[in-house]
């Protein structure tokens, strides 16, 4: 009888290792995954998190679930993520603004950086230059000249205080001399609404979303912030083009997970989001933007060329939010 409950006992020994040896991956996911966007839903930020999450979705067999947790740029929803248990169940659909935060906010309650794992990179897109359909100026020289008659004459939107079109309505008072308000909103849908009703006149937005817009002539496109013209409007030309540099920016979108997440789980999700990046259906959903799918070292290394570079932008503006 000894025997046989030594015997017993080695067995559930061999069974409790055993099942600690199985990665997380092998398991993960087995309930609803939560895809945490930073803005409101109607944006770019948002149409992208769903193309993904339905992807992600049938391939795992569980519902992969978008929610919008937008304010404070990006912040609430960054903050709810990086508090969140690390297991891979809450993940955050990132943008290069997480990263312009660390530097913009004085008094956040996390670590923009430390207190996230990088998990899969996705796309970049530029920003285009967009103006109110009344503002008489057809050019970005014709809207200098006219900010400059009327100082206090333009407001410009932005998807919220940090965000790259904030940064980049900032950047681009400073080095033409030219005053516009900023005003921010909590997504590129509201800031949208606004600039058709000529209570902003301009703003720096997402080309993605943008595009519909200038192509049925709402809004009118001034310039890219791209290094070279769109196909899809080439008539438009990069703000390079007309002698103001530093605009080359490509805003990125990626996922990233709390901290500590397992890496299997992180290099899970790393290769099955690359997998359905490469889907001709998710492209076609996606055309204008650039797939920068990579590597988890590829990932860390944009977010660290971008801390330094908009963290030296920052400082030279002297913007700083409380």
């Amino acid at each position: 009888m000894y025997a046989i409950m030594k015997t017993l006992r080695r067995a559930t020994l061999a069974l409790a290792f055993a099942s600690l040896a199985i990665p997380a991956s092998a398991q993960y996911p087995d309930k609803p995954v939560k895809l945490i966007v930073g803005f409101a839903a109607g944006g770019f930020t948002d149409t992208l998190a769903r193309i993904v999450a339905r992807e992600l979705g049938n391939k795992w067999n569980q519902p992969v679930v978008v929610e919008n947790k937008p304010g404070a740029g990006s912040n609430i929803a960054a903050e709810f993520v990086a508090k969140s248990p690390a297991d891979g169940y809450t993940l955050l659909v990132a943008g290069i603004n997480n990263v312009i935060n660390a530097h913009l906010y004085r008094n956040l309650t996390y670590d923009p950086v430390k207190d996230f794992a990088p998990i899969a990179l996705m796309v970049a897109t530029p920003n285009l230059l967009v103006v109110n359909p009344g503002v008489p100026a057809n050019s970005v020289p014709e809207f200098i000249a006219l900010a400059k008659a009327e100082p206090k004459r333009f407001n410009y939107g932005s998807t919220g205080i940090g965000s790259s079109v904030h940064l980049q309505g900032e950047l681009f008072k400073s080095v033409t001399g030219i005053q516009m308000t900023h005003v921010p909103y909590k997504g590129s849908s509201q800031a949208l609404t606004d600039l058709l009703a000529g209570n902003v006149q301009a703003m720096f937005d997402n080309y993605m979303f943008q595009l519909p817009h200038v192509k049925a002539g709402k809004v009118k496109a001034l310039a890219i912030t791209a290094m070279k013209r769109s196909a899809a409007l080439p008539q438009v030309p990069t703000v390079n083009e007309l002698g103001i540099a530093g605009f080359e920016m490509g805003p990125w979108f990626g996922l990233m997970a709390p901290a500590k997440t397992p890496p299997d789980v992180v290099r899970r999700v790393n290769a099955d989001v690359n997998a359905l990046l490469q889907m001709k259906e998710v492209q076609d959903k996606l055309a204008g933007a650039e797939i920068i799918s990579g590597t988890l070292q590829q990932y860390s290394d944009l977010i660290s060329k971008d801390l330094a570079k908009w963290g030296r932008v920052i400082r030279d503006l002297n913007l700083k939010v409380e």
